[in-house]
């Protein structure tokens, strides 16, 4: 039989749900609501002015699925993803590897590699836009080249890629540092006793230990680059002869959506991003378990 609550109980359960209660109207209003209002809007068209909703059904989806930019930005996003994740994910353990250990000066190192994630996203693309400059930019000067690095559709995406990458560095540096200081130090006095070299104790204790860590990072940054778009608008002005072999799938979300006004589109190609990030996390979760370090 349940038993009643006291009277003290009710009111430590009053005072609970009074102080999850912001947090909870916080990410019903800026979180949930927004979702059911995009998957809506997917399914109408945008009235005249840009005022009321036309349901339409699946016109949009049809539209959408059927459009040969809509797979080319998802194609694009995803050759973002393949430079910015993996490289800003092994840099990143290296450089943690290094700055873990007790060496001069390893704040300060620790403090310039996360520098990136504090600039302003517009002072950053603007440094990257003056170095990729095909005239007067420092990489060309250096390398005596011509090279239009983020202006020819060829090789665009990739140093938009690398601009990701070298930005989101030392936040995944940062991660790994927490992980590293996890690991018992008993494992490696025990490695070195039994002559293991650094490079084994490495890939023996260091790696699968951290996969916890790294599978984290991997299934955040996946996400976070399949989503980008602030850098590309920054960095990829209208006029870029290579904008249509670069531009994200968020990025052209927000063409339709807010420079066209049709939110109708824009809350599709949301939609459809958003079904494929949920495969894709929901096979990287079915990995987890196979190749994540279980204590």
């Amino acid at each position: 039989m349940k038993q009643k609550m006291t009277p003290a109980q009710k009111s430590e359960a009053r005072w609970g749900l009074l102080f999850v209660a912001p947090t909870m109207i916080g990410l019903i209003i800026l979180n949930f609501y927004p979702i059911f209002k995009t998957i809506y809007q997917s399914f109408c068209k945008t009235g005249d002015f840009g005022k009321g909703n036309i349901f339409v059904g699946l016109k949009n989806y049809s539209v959408v699925l059927n459009a040969s930019e809509t797979w080319q930005s998802l194609w694009n996003t995803v050759k973002y993803a393949l430079i910015e994740v993996p490289f800003g994910i092994v840099i990143a353990l290296i450089l943690a590897v290094l700055l873990n250990k007790k060496i001069a000066g390893r704040s300060v190192y620790r403090t310039i590699f996360f520098l990136p994630m504090v600039c302003a996203p517009a002072a950053v693309a603007m440094v990257w836009k003056w170095l990729y400059n095909t005239q007067f930019g420092l990489l060309n000067n250096i390398f005596h080249t011509k090279i239009a690095w983020i202006s020819d559709p060829k090789i665009a995406w990739i140093f938009v890629g690398v601009i990701g990458a070298w930005s989101i560095i030392g936040y995944n540096m940062v991660l790994f540092i927490s992980g590293l200081q996890e690991i018992p130090g008993d494992y490696y006095e025990a490695a070195e006793i039994d002559g293991a070299s650094g490079l084994r104790q490495f890939f023996s204790i260091t790696l699968p230990l951290l996969s916890p860590t790294t599978f984290f990072i991997v299934q955040t940054r996946i996400i976070g680059a399949l989503t980008v778009f602030d850098l590309m608008f920054m960095v990829m002005d209208k006029t870029n002869l290579a904008l249509k072999k670069v531009q994200s799938v968020v990025y052209l979300f927000y063409q339709y959506a807010f420079t066209n006004g049709n939110k109708g589109y824009g809350a599709t190609l949301v939609v459809i991003l958003l079904v494929f990030i949920l495969i894709l996390t929901a096979i990287l979760q079915r990995l987890e378990k196979k190749i994540v370090y279980q204590n």
